[in-house]
């Protein structure tokens, strides 16, 4: 990855109530379990859609998609990866 779209991917990334973190590598969301929260990253809109034992349904993109703790689908040309649901939270990782 050339040093410029690096740069392009860190600047991508947005929040909007939850907590992004982003890197070189992709951004990692902190979305709270309750409420209906949306955000920005590298260019798309991330939502939760909710939270089935350890199974999270997220939006990316436009497009539904059904994600378990420690595993990762592709959305919208990303890879979505699930890393930790707890009671209060829900940890997803956001990668091109």
């Amino acid at each position: 990855m050339s040093v410029l779209a690096a740069l392009v991917l860190v600047a991508g990334c947005g929040g909007g109530g939850s907590q992004v973190d982003c890197g070189l590598d992709g951004c990692t969301i902190t979305f709270p379990r309750s409420g209906d929260v949306a955000v920005s990253v590298l260019g798309v809109e991330a939502r939760l859609v909710g939270v089935q034992d350890s199974t999270a349904q997220l939006e990316v993109a436009g497009q539904q998609i059904t994600v378990p703790v420690g595993g990762e689908t592709e959305a919208g040309g990303f890879m979505v990866g699930v890393e930790r649901v707890t009671d209060a939270e829900v940890v997803v990782r956001v990668r091109a």
